[in-house]
């Protein structure tokens, strides 16, 4: 009769041994008891940049020439609204001028014709090489070199009354913008298969049908990410129209501080403002990322209010348990 022993695994670790009883059952095994890592570094760093953000609101708070009263009465001033409204305007035009034009843009780069090609990358390192403000200023004084429009029989008047401060502040932020929609489509239709078209050319389709059914569809999941982030850029962007007189949420802003003194106070009006807009077009963002997301990934990711839904049940379930 042989005695029974422990099987100890052919990789010589006795840890993993099954125990046996004397009877011949098997032993549960032990509980492991796990000691969590303390981690005593993030609880400085994270108590003292509390300190430091408690000290610069309080700075503020407390500052004796800030009037924060009249950032409440002048946040839904009308003045205020208004230049928001012209701000929104002036922002979603030169982005669908600026992505329409792009789009036209990044089709020259990739042709094989040099010429449309070498047109297009003349645009793009013009445009992007020169700062906004310049372009801006360029608009603004087109009337000292032309001083007339002339199209001849289509359209023909003074310089002075076409290139206003709205036409200016378009054309100097759509025109910049596509520049950099252009790279940004370029960068997306590349990002498709080449054999996607050459299975289209195969089926008896044109060039032009190929990137309206096959290419551009494609690319929209590479493109609408940092599209978003662009007309995000441009509400900030649109400040700098200042320059040519447009009567945006800035100059409305400028234009009340200076009259009643409360030039910081107007700033911080404009801040609110601006990440007002930015924050709600942020969200929109995140929802059309994740449509476009749908034939790219096995599942999408979570919406905030699935997060919020989520981690609610989850300390429910916590409380359940305790």
């Amino acid at each position: 009769m042989t005695d029974k022993f422990d099987k100890v695994p052919a990789d010589g670790d006795p840890s993993a041994a099954t125990s046996v009883s004397k009877d011949g059952g098997a032993l549960p095994p032990e509980a492991i008891k796990a000691i969590p890592v303390r981690h005593y570094g993030r609880w400085v760093s994270g108590a003292v940049v509390l300190a430091l953000v408690a000290l610069l609101v309080n700075a503020f708070a407390t500052a004796d020439k800030i009037q924060w009263n009249a950032v409440g009465d002048y946040v839904f001033d009308s003045t205020v609204l208004a230049g928001a409204g012209r701000t929104l305007l002036i922002s979603v035009l030169a982005m669908i001028m600026g992505v329409v034009l792009g789009i036209v843009l990044a089709v020259m780069r990739l042709s094989k014709n040099p010429v449309t090609s070498w047109v297009a990358w003349v645009y793009i390192w013009f445009f992007r090489g020169t700062p906004v403000y310049v372009q801006l200023l360029l608009w603004f004084n087109l009337a000292l070199i032309f001083p007339v429009l002339n199209l001849g029989p289509i359209y023909k008047d003074e310089m002075v009354d076409v290139m206003t401060p709205f036409m200016a502040a378009l054309l100097g932020l759509g025109l910049n913008e596509a520049a950099y929609m252009a790279e940004i489509c370029r960068a997306g239709l590349l990002a498709v298969d080449e054999g996607q078209t050459e299975a289209s050319h195969a089926l008896g389709m044109s060039h032009a049908k190929t990137l309206r059914r096959v290419v551009i569809p494609q690319a929209m999941r590479v493109i609408v990410p940092p599209t978003g982030n662009e007309f995000i850029n441009m509400l900030k962007t649109s400040s700098l129209v200042y320059a040519v007189t447009y009567n945006e949420l800035l100059r409305a802003t400028s234009t009340i501080g200076s009259t009643s003194y409360a030039v910081m106070e107007m700033l911080f009006v404009a801040c609110i403002w601006y990440l007002v807009m930015t924050s709600v077009f942020s969200v929109f963002q995140y929802y059309l990322e994740r449509r476009y997301a749908r034939g790219s990934t096995r599942s999408l990711p979570a919406t905030p209010w699935q997060k919020i839904k989520a981690n609610m049940l989850g300390l429910g379930s916590e409380r359940g348990t305790a």
